[in-house]
Order: structure tokens, then sequence, then C-alpha cells
């Protein structure tokens, strides 16, 4: 793909879409990012026409704003459906999405929501390529305010191979500025963090490393929690492995107020 190629990011300024937009812009393309912030809204739909044209290719990367599965699917599905429909009506020639490893093994939760929008996505017009991630390092915080009551933060018993969202980013610029060929040959392609660690232990890294008193405890009050204990989060053979570890990136990243 040229470089003076036009690409869309959906969610540019969440948590993948702002590394993911930095790399594209460092490497010369022209982007356009899609935010309620800069006036487009992939659920309603305004500002989404003009804001993919001309654009030949979709980055999606945007989140729902809730966890709950009902919430978490009304998004992915209507923003799946705008992004097509509008995108088709542009001209736009390829969709590449972000979802996560194992979604397909789960029943319930957020995971259930990411495959609607996988299939969502991949019934529309334009020929979509995935990227399924594990949880990225910048999350655990976020699962952890999930789940926190009182002085204690309740985390699922889960098995993961954390990754960076940056590391992501890089993967998913990959694919979405890969040749014609290489982009057609692609399947669902999985990046994961460079070795398995337990979501427990990571927010305790956390924890101890913001030194605010907060104890974390593993829960079992989940949908498919067995599944998480047992590796289902974690990446198959093929998976793309890519650095750094969640301890190197946590001591690089978050001061110590330890």
């Amino acid at each position: 793909m040229q470089q003076n190629s036009k690409i869309a990011v959906a969610g540019a300024t969440g948590r993948l879409g702002r590394p993911t937009v930095d790399i594209l812009e460092s490497r010369g393309y022209d982007v356009v990012s899609i935010s309620r912030s800069n006036g487009v809204d992939v659920i309603t739909g305004e500002g989404l026409d003009e804001a993919l044209s001309g654009v030949d290719t979709i980055i999606d990367v945007a989140t729902g704003p809730s966890p709950d599965e009902q919430a978490a699917t009304e998004f992915f599905t209507t923003s799946a459906r705008n992004l097509q429909q509008a995108g088709e009506r542009a001209g736009v020639r390829r969709l590449v999405a972000v979802s996560i490893i194992g979604i397909d093994k789960f029943s319930g939760g957020y995971n259930a929501a990411k495959v609607a929008q996988e299939q969502t996505l991949q019934a529309g017009p334009i020929p979509v390529r995935i990227v399924r991630a594990a949880q990225f390092h910048e999350f655990v915080e976020e699962l952890m305010k999930w789940g926190t009551q009182g002085d204690v933060s309740y985390v699922w018993p889960m098995r993961t191979q954390l990754v960076s969202a940056r590391a992501v980013a890089e993967e998913v610029v990959a694919l979405a500025t890969a040749p014609d060929a290489e982009f057609d040959a692609a399947q669902t392609i999985e990046v994961a963090g460079p070795r398995e660690e337990r979501l427990s232990e990571a927010a305790r890294l956390v924890a101890a490393r913001r030194g605010e008193g907060l104890t974390v405890e593993e829960t079992t009050d989940y949908p498919d929690i067995e599944l998480y204990e047992s590796g289902g989060a974690l990446p198959g053979p093929g998976a793309k492995l890519v650095g750094p570890t969640f301890e190197d990136w946590l001591e690089a990243t978050v001061p110590s107020r330890a």
C-alpha cells in the first residue's frame, strides 16, 4: 500500500488507537482520526460518511463504554454495521479490526460481544482481517477498577500472555498496510506477550507499585471462569509473541509510589 493512502482509525483516541495513529503518521500515511471528540460517532453515524471520504482502509480499534455483555454487544454490532455500510459508500477496500484471543471458546460476557462484532464485520461487503490480541498491559488497571470493592480488587483467575498496546498497534499497522496479495492471504492473526502470566500476579505488581494499600484477590464470579483457569485465553502455537514483559513495561511506564 502506498504511503499517500488515506487510513481511518476508529477509536483513534483510545488505548490502542493513539499508538496506531502515531505509528501510521510516523510512516507518512494520511490518517483520519475517528472518535466522538473529533466529531465522528460510529454508533449514531454522525460525521462518518464525511470522515471516510477518500479512505482506502479502516482500522477499527474502538471499544465499548461498558463490560456488560448486552451493552457491549449493542455497541460492537452497531459500530460494525455502520463502518461497513459507510465504508462501502466511500469505496473503502479493506478493514482491519482488533479482537481478543480465545473469545470463540467462551459463552458470555465481553468475549461474547467481541464474537458478535467479528461476525457482523465479516458479514459486510468490505474484506475484513482480524488481529486477536492478548489482554493489554495497559488494561490490567482497568480490570482492577472493575472489580474493586472497598480496599480489595477482585480479578479473574486468568492465565494470559499480557502484551503492550503499542506492540499490538505495530502488528495492526503492518497488516493494514500490507500489499494486496499479503492482505488477501492473511487469516486471523494472534499477537501476545513473550511469556505466560497470571492476571492476579500482574495486578499485585500494579498495586504494589501504586502503593495505595489495595489487596488483590481472585474471584470465581464470572462466566466461563474454568476456561480462564485452564488457559482458554492463551495464544495458539502460531501466535506472534512480542515484548516487553509486563514487569518490564510496568517499571518503564508507571511511577513507583510505594
